[in-house]
């Protein structure tokens, strides 16, 4: 129901931006995320961002490096990835709540499929 787009592979202090777009069966989206998952490790929240777009909160694996933003006239969500590192490689995941509030790491109600980042050293 979230479609995301621009994972690739991008070399170490590379810079990456990952967008993410609702499809047309997705309700009214407030609060988006993004998450990421690593082989043989769990999903985890990297940065979320509030319907207005005026707060958001990161993971402290990327504080100062990743910025989440959105474009609501574009109904499209960001997620600009600087200083990438090695271990930054991971299926990048959009998510959306149908809702107004609650923490940003947790409670998405709509799903994206994943765009696969890596970061080569």
């Amino acid at each position: 129901q979230l479609v995301e787009s621009g994972g690739g592979l991008v070399q170490a202090g590379g810079s990456r931006r990952l967008s993410c777009v609702p499809s047309g069966r997705t309700g009214s989206t407030y609060g988006m995320g993004w998450f990421r998952q690593a082989p043989g490790k769990e999903r985890e929240f990297v940065a979320g961002i509030n319907w207005s777009g005026d707060r958001t909160d990161y993971a402290d694996s990327v504080k100062g490096r990743f910025t989440i933003s959105r474009d609501n006239a574009k109904n499209t969500v960001y997620l600009q990835m600087n200083s990438l590192k090695p271990e930054d490689t991971a299926v990048y995941y959009c998510a959306a709540k149908a809702y107004v509030g609650g923490p940003y790491n947790s409670g998405y109600d709509y799903w994206g499929q994943g765009t696969q980042v890596t970061v080569s050293s």
